[in-house]
């Protein structure tokens, strides 16, 4: 299992962690993001409304970094403040 972790807007939108076995084919971030909008419409609406970097194991990634189970993933919108 995975476990997502979701901040800001998409965390208020999704709770802020999930457990989720990956499905076959989500093999890559911008998978699990394709997935996740295409299974969760509030997730989609979300997303679409937030620019988001992810981390996979506490590094910034590229959408098309490898993902597994037992990866803690986490859905990072910009931060602002002081």
């Amino acid at each position: 299992m995975a476990r997502l972790l979701f901040f800001g807007a998409l965390g208020d939108a999704m709770g802020r962690e999930r457990a989720l076995a990956l499905p076959d084919g989500v093999a890559t971030a911008d998978a699990l993001i394709a997935y996740l909008c295409a299974s969760d419409p509030v997730f989609a609406d979300a997303f679409r409304r937030t620019k988001v970097k992810l981390a996979v194991n506490e590094s910034i990634v590229d959408p098309e970094a490898p993902i597994g189970d037992g990866d803690e993933i986490a859905f990072l919108p910009p931060f602002s403040g002081g």
